[in-house]
């Protein structure tokens, strides 16, 4: 016996949240299939994302996303681990309230500084101040990943199993008819 997703499980929230961590982890246990859009969005524009905002922008980058997006949520139920601009986009809520089931991955401001400042990958923190600009997306960001159908809550400390077992314990609570068994 396993389980089957009776629709997409999709991850939202910021860089460094542990979304394609957790993602995977969850995907495997569960098994079903994983999607990060991000390497979807790499692999269908042969480039990296960093390449794409500098050479097209965000605008052209956000658009390709919700393509993405889309063929991604037509697809399977699995796990699905988004960009962290992804859920501000209202069309992009629309497609995941519709296919699935979004879980914001809720991290302090500390602890995503701790897993981004070394990573060189992050177009959005190619500024004068990574940190402020973190901050500034947080305060932007965060109000609207509340709207999603659940909040998982970050614990300093947690290994990606752990906090994996934390958040299957919690989707199977909120949602029972998510998960069939088969």
């Amino acid at each position: 016996m396993r389980q089957v997703l009776g629709r997409h499980i999709v991850l939202i929230g910021m860089m460094g949240a542990g979304k394609t961590a957790i993602g995977s982890e969850l995907a495997r246990r569960l098994q079903v299939p994983f999607t990060d859009s991000d390497t979807e969005i790499e692999a269908a524009a042969a480039m990296s994302i960093s390449e794409i905002f500098a050479r097209d922008g965000e605008a052209f980058f956000r658009d390709r996303e919700t393509q993405v997006l889309a063929r991604i949520l037509d697809g399977t139920p699995g796990i699905v681990s988004t960009g962290g601009g992804a859920w501000m986009r209202e069309r992009n809520r629309d497609l995941i309230a519709s296919r699935g089931l979004s879980i914001w991955l809720n991290c302090d401001l500390e602890t995503l500084w701790h897993r981004v400042r070394q990573r060189s990958t992050r177009p959005l923190l190619k500024t004068a101040d990574p940190k402020g600009t973190l901050a500034a997306l947080i305060a932007e960001r965060y109000p609207v990943y509340a709207s999603a159908d659940l909040t998982f809550d970050a614990r300093p400390g947690d290994t990606v199993e752990a906090a994996t077992l934390r958040l299957l314990d919690q989707v199977g609570t909120a949602h029972p008819e998510l998960l069939e068994t088969k």
